[in-house]
């Protein structure tokens, strides 16, 4: 088998985990809403980032190799997140998550930009990324870079990966969280992995309501 043909059964297995998954989050978090209600408005559910030094600036190549800048999502609140395609569990789900955050937002999902920035751009070329990020939201666009733009952005979003290639096995460990951008593109809110999709849900319309 080409390692073409393999790469593309890999995705295509994700794709369908991916499809299970988002499909039981829409069963538990049953028909969209507009608003779920914040104990205390202004609190976030994920950690509160406003007040330090994370994220910025930066720019890199979507999956049709165009360059695209953090400013170019300006008015819409940003989901960011940090993977690569060969993810086997917390990608596809974080990315599945997104999928249901715009889902349960109803109308103003419209207002919110997932980005999914690879770790692993020598591996996950901009079709690869064409072909699986946007499977989870027609919306949703992949970003990559070079080793030291990809560097340059984890770091700016106090973000690790290490890819590790033993005899031919690669592995990759990264962050997992999400990182929330308001839409004047200030990093707000930095959420874990666990976080369901109606809290983030909730962190999002906050954001969007206070802008």
């Amino acid at each position: 088998m080409s390692e073409r043909s393999s790469v593309q059964r890999a995705v295509a297995a994700t794709l369908a985990l991916a499809t299970v998954l988002l499909a039981t989050l829409m069963l538990i978090s049953g028909p969209p809403t507009r608003w779920f209600g914040l104990s205390h408005p202004g609190v976030f559910h994920g950690r509160d980032v406003s007040r330090e030094d994370w994220g910025g600036p930066f720019t890199l190549s979507d999956m049709s190799n165009q360059a695209r800048s953090l400013s170019d999502f300006r008015g819409k609140v940003v989901l960011l997140s940090f993977g690569y395609t060969h993810c086997p569990d917390v990608c596809p789900t974080t990315l599945a998550k997104f999928a249901e955050v715009r889902r349960l937002l109803g109308t103003d999902g419209d207002r919110v930009q997932a980005l999914f920035v690879t770790v692993d751009p020598v591996r996950d070329t901009a079709e690869l990324l064409r072909n699986y990020v946007p499977s989870f939201d027609p919306s949703f666009i992949g970003l990559r870079g070079t080793e030291e733009q990809t560097d340059a952005v984890t770091r700016a979003f106090h973000a690790n990966y290490q890819i590790s290639n033993y005899r031919g096995n690669i592995t990759v460990e990264h962050t997992a969280s999400t990182f929330v951008i308001d839409t004047n593109g200030k990093t707000r809110i930095v959420t874990p992995y666990d976080q369901s999709a109606r809290e983030l849900a909730d962190d999002v319309i906050a954001l969007l309501r206070t802008g």
